[in-house]
């Protein structure tokens, strides 16, 4: 796994979300540890929950700057636990978790083609109360005729302990190199749970009866209604490091994770 160099004394970007905790940890912060312009930061730090630091991440999208985030939110699996103090030498001892995003093309029902990338992952969402129906075909060939649910989701590992694992997906070590396809609320075939891919396959969503039983596709935050296809592939291309306290990396997160009662 590559990871990218951080200087023994990192020119440091704040950028904290809008609550009063984010907000109030950033003045401390910048009055410690000075700050600059996050074109100019060797390492960004992001103050808030999982969400804010997706949005950081997506601002930072192939620009081989590593982010180091601490909770300040309400959900900080992807966060280090907050401290004031030692600030420069907890990065300068970080360890690096690189992850690669999930390239989204969708087309809607206009024949309107939309590009959207996805660090967690891609959920295909019934939009009304009708239930979704998909035909599912890996690297071009058809391996599921019709599926009807709620939706389906593509994860990556780093997006596997999200909305996957909420849906009962697989927790996905961050070096396997695989993806996870699964359903979410699926009626018939009822007891598929979903597959694991290797992270080179190519994933594509037909939607049935699309007027009658219209779906929605997300991305992350980037959502396109009524969509007739969907297509899911890895993009090796981009990389982003995140950075975590030794001991406490990603991956020992998501092993310790499997084994929580």
């Amino acid at each position: 796994m590559s990871t990218l160099p951080v200087p023994d004394a990192p020119r440091l970007a704040f950028a904290a979300s809008d609550s009063p905790e984010a907000q109030d940890a950033r003045r401390r912060l910048t009055a410690l540890y000075g700050d600059v312009q996050e074109t100019e930061a060797d390492v960004v730090v992001a103050l808030g929950g999982d969400g804010f630091m997706l949005e950081v991440l997506h601002r930072n999208l192939g620009k081989n700057r590593p982010i180091y985030g601490m909770n300040r939110g309400s959900v900080g699996f992807l966060m280090n636990d907050y401290e004031d103090a030692n600030l420069i030498s907890r990065i300068a001892g970080a360890e690096q978790g690189v992850i690669h995003p999930l390239s989204m093309t969708a087309v809607d029902a206009r024949g309107q083609e939309h590009r959207a990338l996805a660090i967690n992952d891609v959920s295909l969402l019934r939009a009304t109360r009708q239930a979704a129906k998909l035909r599912i075909l890996i690297d071009g060939r058809v391996r599921m005729e019709e599926l009807i649910c709620d939706g389906a989701l593509v994860a990556t590992p780093a997006g596997s302990t999200a909305y996957n694992l909420s849906a009962h997906g697989p927790i996905i070590p961050l070096n396997a190199q695989v993806l996870a396809l699964t359903p979410i609320s699926a009626f018939r075939p009822r007891r598929w749970r979903g597959a694991l891919l290797s992270h080179h396959a190519r994933v594509t969503f037909e939607i049935l009866e699309a007027v009658k039983r219209p779906v929605s596709a997300v991305a992350d935050n980037v959502e396109v209604r009524n969509v007739m296809r969907v297509d899911v592939v890895e993009d090796r291309n981009i990389s982003l490091a995140i950075l975590y306290d030794a001991g406490r990396s990603l991956e020992e997160r998501m092993l310790a994770e499997q084994f929580q009662a």
